[in-house]
């Protein structure tokens, strides 16, 4: 086993030239009110990672050119397709209308493991909220389905960075499936 350098990681890597043409995971994703520059940054790499549709940057989330969020993306704010638009409740009933399947990652009365959903619950909007209180009720009474990340320890959620992670690479899982 040997460590692969830069050069040849990126030889079978998707170039800011070649982007428009990857397959890309059918979700659209919904920051809404994010707080942290840090996590949004973060998130933006994730998303390049994942490939997804597209990243919607809503309420009073940071985003780019703002310095911090470009210091964790990384560059990644080229690759992804984002846009800021300040109410998520227009985006996310738009994606509705084109049949989306509208997903909150929070917890909630009625929710399902995030490794439950299904191949035939994409294209899928996921909306991911705030670091402390989470998606507005608003937005999750527009929801399909809410997914949750089964916690075993003494704190009740992961940073909004890490689970947007695991549920979108677990999406991504779910796409990639035969």
């Amino acid at each position: 086993m040997k460590k692969l350098s830069h050069s040849e990681i990126s030889e079978n890597r998707a170039t800011i030239e070649t982007i428009d043409s990857v397959k890309k995971l059918p979700v659209t994703v919904v920051l809404n009110s994010i707080r942290s520059s840090y996590n949004v940054g973060s998130i933006f790499r994730t998303s390049d990672g994942a490939m997804i549709e597209k990243l919607y940057l809503c309420g009073y989330t940071p985003f780019p050119p703002k310095k911090e969020v470009l210091k964790t993306a990384i560059g990644s704010q080229e690759s992804v397709n984002w846009e800021f638009v300040e109410n998520p409740i227009e985006v996310v009933k738009k994606l509705k209308q084109k049949g989306y399947t509208i997903c909150a990652l929070e917890q909630t009365d009625n929710n399902i493991s995030y490794s439950e959903l299904q191949k035939t619950d994409l294209p899928l909007c996921l909306i991911v909220g705030n670091e402390i209180s989470g998606v507005d009720q608003n937005l999750i009474d527009l929801c399909d389905v809410s997914i949750e990340i089964p916690q075993f320890g003494i704190k009740q959620s992961l940073n909004v960075a890490v689970a947007y992670g695991i549920a979108i690479f677990e999406l991504r899982k779910i796409f990639d499936s035969k």
